[in-house]
């Protein structure tokens, strides 16, 4: 612990900071938790969710792993997603990725990295249904920004088709689930068209989806002007 002193430091001064400005923030805090948004993200260190999109904490349950990925047997994503719904019941459902993301760039160079290249298998699953539109970039970041959304949109299939979110749009709740990239090079998220809230806008919102990244167009949401059509990063 004394290796990690300055931490200590940091977090007391971010305490005694919002307590100054709030000074029953932790007390409500430590009361109960009622976020409208599950953000399903990258453990990547560079995209922190409650920052991204300035929310305070409390306002944003969060599940990460590498690549952010939603898969069928992963029961700690699973988890994540039941608790925020049936328990917490928030309203949106949010996958963001990131361009960049290194998990996206291993599944398409495949260096040897043990035990994380069966996790990333998932993502060459990914690559494999869209091979022939890919290999059409000769830039190899392109290629790789491409997957991250093509990743994302992937990863947003698979929260609509679990068994719980199923559950509760047949039981009327609402919730929508929400496909982002974020730009690390300029601090801005962007809409992959993925705004789904009933079963039966799955099949067509993915093929829209797929076809807007296949064209290289992504909607960029700057907060200080109207959002628009900008070629992804």
């Amino acid at each position: 612990m004394r290796e990690l002193k300055s931490l200590f430091e940091k977090n007391a001064k971010w305490s005694k900071d919002v307590r100054t400005s709030d000074a029953s923030f932790f007390e409500r805090l430590s009361q109960q938790q009622t976020p409208d948004y599950l953000w399903i993200g990258c453990a990547d260190s560079r995209v922190p969710a409650n920052q991204i999109i300035g929310l305070d904490p409390g306002e944003v349950f969060v599940h990460r792993n590498v690549a952010n990925l939603v898969v069928h047997t992963d029961l700690n994503c699973l988890s994540a997603i039941q608790y925020a719904v049936d328990v917490l019941r928030v309203k949106h459902i949010i996958v963001c990725g990131h361009y960049g993301c290194g998990g996206v760039e291993a599944a398409i160079s495949k260096p040897e990295l043990g035990l994380i290249e069966n996790w990333l298998r998932h993502i060459e699953d990914v690559y494999s249904k869209h091979e022939k539109s890919l290999e059409k970039l000769e830039d190899h970041a392109s290629k790789v920004n491409r997957l991250c959304e093509l990743n994302v949109i992937e990863q947003v299939v698979n929260v609509c088709r679990t068994t719980i979110v199923r559950g509760a749009w047949r039981r009327g709740q609402a919730l929508a689930v929400h496909g982002w990239v974020y730009g690390l090079s300029d601090g801005l998220l962007r809409d992959l068209d993925m705004c789904l809230s009933q079963p039966e806008e799955v099949d067509s919102a993915l093929a829209k989806a797929v076809q807007r990244s296949v064209n290289g167009i992504a909607l960029a949401v700057d907060l200080n002007s109207q959002p628009s059509d900008t070629p992804t990063v």
